[in-house]
């Protein structure tokens, strides 16, 4: 691994720890040349996905994406970096378990929106609000309706 401070090669690891349930491996190394300490991390990575966007066009499945969008709609919300990562963790394996190379951009967006549904539901309107690309404030009402009906009461947000 090289160092990020002054390009020296050889490090040792100091320290190395499982997070997000085992699927993440967060490494503390330290640089033999100048001493400087930084942390590395590994994860698994879908190899060989092609994600088919709206437009038809196609493009590497790319975890960070999915990361971004949902920080976007958990942002000043009560979800934490682990739940994000989790369910970004339970959307891969979802994609692995159908054995396609190829999927379409609304599947992985429909394995998103219903996992964070059941973590926090507004941050569920915020994704689905740019996921299902809402156009007024009726589309959100029919949404929350949706969600009231499945939760057998009226909510408040």
């Amino acid at each position: 691994m090289k160092c990020p401070f002054c390009g020296g090669i050889d490090t040792k690891v100091i320290d190395s720890r499982a997070t997000n349930e085992g699927a993440i491996i967060r490494r503390r190394r330290e640089c033999l040349k100048c001493k400087f300490r930084f942390s590395t991390q590994e994860e698994l990575e879908l190899l060989q996905l092609t994600v088919i966007k709206k437009s038809g066009k196609k493009e590497n499945y790319n975890r960070e994406k999915i990361i971004n969008g949902l920080n976007q709609a958990c942002e000043k919300r009560s979800v934490s970096k682990d739940d994000i990562l989790r369910i970004v963790n339970y959307v891969e394996q979802d994609i692995l378990n159908l054995d396609k190379n190829e999927i379409e951009s609304r599947e992985i967006g429909n394995l998103v929106v219903n996992y964070l549904k059941e973590i926090d539901e507004v941050a569920y309107l915020r994704f689905a609000s740019v996921y299902k690309n809402f156009k007024n404030a009726y589309h959100f009402k029919c949404e929350l309706k949706k969600l009231e009906n499945k939760n057998g009461k009226t909510k408040t947000i």
